[in-house]
């Protein structure tokens, strides 16, 4: 985990929100052990008989250990509570959704290739024995925890500060959040490839989350630009309906004008040399 120099450490009300849910239902999978809470809100293969539709959302509230509740919890406080006040609530619950909700999905093809895998290496009798087929699916462990929503944080914290100091614990070592953010993303990629026995992380959750925050930027910063593509649109036709002069009016003003723009251009130029000319007119040359 890591820290950040903060001066204010104020819980705006979303990530308050998002805190309390996930303490709530961690306590209530710790006190209330006889119902198998962690077993019907956690993600499983949606091929095996635990799986419903719901657990996209309910996984990433879920946890088991108090370990992976802190360090989970830790980290939207510190990383989640900047980019609330940076985008605002609304935009900021939606991004969190949707990278928890994306590193599920991709938690679940990455299962889905394994799965296919061990298959592929059954004899003809297994694959078409249902009931082995239905101990392979049963048999992948629970996807639990908010770590892909909380590594889509990460990524956006990363790119709206980039040059933000980080330091990791008992490290006082200063790290721009940028290069932070990429070796992060890295190393799980490493350990997501290289399957290593005994390891429980869903590496490419994280990653899944990370990539679901980057669509998510993009789409954004395409939407806006778009919007004010269309506001600038909007706002000429308004001044053309306004104007009293028919198109073909118009059209002759600006031609008569550009013409005596031009007319003048070309007179400086025989008289002084094409060096005379300001950069305005050696562009408006250039178009015309």
């Amino acid at each position: 985990m890591a820290n950040f120099n903060n001066s204010n450490f104020s819980i705006p009300p979303v990530t308050q929100g998002l805190l309390i849910i996930n303490v709530i239902i961690w306590l209530a999978c710790t006190l209330f052990t006889r119902l198998p809470l962690v077993d019907i809100l956690g993600l499983h293969y949606f091929r095996a008989d635990g799986f419903y539709l719901y657990q996209l959302i309910t996984y990433m509230f879920t946890h088991w250990e108090f370990s992976h509740l802190f360090f989970n919890m830790f980290a939207l406080f510190m990383f989640g509570g900047m980019v609330e006040r940076t985008w605002g609530p609304q935009r900021y619950l939606t991004y969190y959704m949707v990278t928890g909700i994306g590193a599920g999905l991709v938690q679940l093809l990455i299962l889905y290739l394994q799965v296919n895998s061990r298959i592929n290496g059954l004899n003809l009798d297994d694959v078409l024995n249902p009931q082995v087929i239905t101990a392979i699916y049963n048999s992948y462990p629970i996807t639990i925890g908010a770590s892909g929503a909380i590594f889509g944080l990460l990524l956006a914290f990363g790119m709206l500060f980039p040059n933000a100091p980080i330091f990791f614990m008992f490290i006082p070592i200063p790290i721009k959040a940028k290069y932070f953010v990429i070796g992060y993303g890295v190393i799980e990629f490493f350990f997501g490839i290289s399957n290593r026995t005994g390891d429980n992380v869903a590496h490419f959750a994280h990653l899944g989350g990370m990539l679901f925050g980057l669509l998510m930027i993009f789409y954004w910063k395409k939407g806006s630009k778009l919007n004010h593509f269309f506001y600038k649109k909007r706002e000429q036709l308004k001044d053309f309906h306004k104007s009293p002069k028919t198109n073909t009016a118009i059209y002759d003003e600006k031609k008569i004008e550009q013409n005596k723009e031009l007319n003048r251009i070309l007179d400086k130029v025989k008289k002084s040399g094409y060096g005379s000319l300001s950069e305005g007119e050696k562009k408006t040359l250039f178009e015309y």
